[in-house]
């Protein structure tokens, strides 16, 4: 058996090559506008995995494109990790984590309120609310990947509209807030606390940040990963809770999701300092092409058509949910 084991690896890679190749190219593509257009990088790869989408499902491609739209996706996600300290968590202040855990927190409970008076599933609730409140896309992965395998078909669709969702209003996000920041009269410290706060991708993020000053671009990067942290306790939890709704055969006895395992991990490591600088940015650039490349792969699995039946009522809620979370934000540093 274990002579075996070499040539099972290598037909295992041989299958999923096909569609790995196909998604990397895919994310190459559009790496290469993004960086030339300024568009967000994310919404490029949707688009143009979509446009693949007539590649056939039985085919040799899609075992490869389902790898990296799941697991090259959970590896993404493990090594968002090593840009976070704990250090710099804590070093946020009373206030600033009053606004990142209480903007959470209520932006998910508004989006469970909201699935359940528009006719949508409170696992769409948490899918939309968890990405307005954690980290927009990458939240958006990282939840969708420890929903209900039983609904996984429905979930690719919702995840894909949330990704777009997220990413258009986050680019909105990046020129509207520093107006209104501007006319709230915050200054530089609040301001990056409110864009960390409550704009969705951290690309759009220290976009607006530097727009106004390097100190406002500073507070608000360290903010921002302060809420990327946030996506441990949110995954870890719906993982258990759809854990629980399991039959008790089916349960596993460890509901931690192993990618958030990776993840803390690189947190506590990145937090002794035993992640060199150099290290860091290949993790994180590790990080960005493999979600990249995992949208991509969703974007090969869903058509346009499967896209417009999550319908409008979807659109409210980002909507709500993200203007809801910047109230909140608005309402502390103004009045508290």
């Amino acid at each position: 058996m274990k002579n075996d084991l070499p040539k099972i690896a290598r037909d295992r890679f041989q299958t999923l090559l096909p569609g790995m190749v196909l998604c990397a190219t895919i994310a190459m593509a559009a790496t290469f506008l993004g960086t030339n257009y300024g568009a967000p990088v994310m919404l490029f790869a949707l688009l143009l995995g979509m446009a693949f989408n007539f590649v056939d499902e039985t085919g040799k491609f899609m075992e490869g494109v389902q790898f990296s739209s799941k697991t090259i996706l959970r590896i993404g996600v493990a090594f968002l990790g090593a840009r976070i300290t704990i250090n710099e968590v804590l070093n946020l202040g009373a206030m600033t984590t009053v606004i990142v855990i209480g903007g959470l927190v209520s932006t998910v409970l508004l989006g469970l309120v909201l699935a359940k008076m528009l006719g949508k599933t409170k696992w769409f609730g948490l899918l939309t609310a968890g990405s307005v409140g954690i980290c927009g896309a990458s939240a958006a992965l990282a939840i969708s990947s420890a929903l209900p395998k039983s609904e996984q078909t429905i979930v690719e669709r919702d995840t894909i509209f949330t990704v777009v969702a997220v990413t258009s209003l986050s680019t909105i996000a990046m020129i509207v807030y520093p107006l209104i920041a501007s006319g709230f009269g915050l200054n530089e410290i609040q301001a990056g606390v409110f864009f960390g706060a409550t704009i969705h991708d951290v690309a759009q993020v220290v976009g607006a940040g530097y727009t106004v000053s390097d100190l406002a671009g500073e507070t608000s990067t360290v903010v921002k990963l302060m809420r990327v942290a946030m996506l441990v306790p949110v995954v870890a939890i719906i993982s258990i809770i759809v854990a629980n709704r399991k039959p008790a055969a089916d349960k596993k006895i460890n509901r931690f999701p192993p990618f958030l395992v990776g993840f803390v991990a690189l947190v506590i490591i990145n937090s002794f300092g035993w992640i060199p600088p150099f290290a860091a940015d290949v993790f994180t650039g590790l990080s960005k092409w493999a979600l990249v490349a995992a949208v991509a792969g969703l974007g090969v699995k869903t058509s346009l058509k499967e896209l417009f039946e999550v319908g409008p009522a979807a659109m409210i809620m980002v909507v709500a949910e993200t203007i809801w979370i910047a109230g909140f934000a608005l309402l502390v540093l103004t009045y508290f």
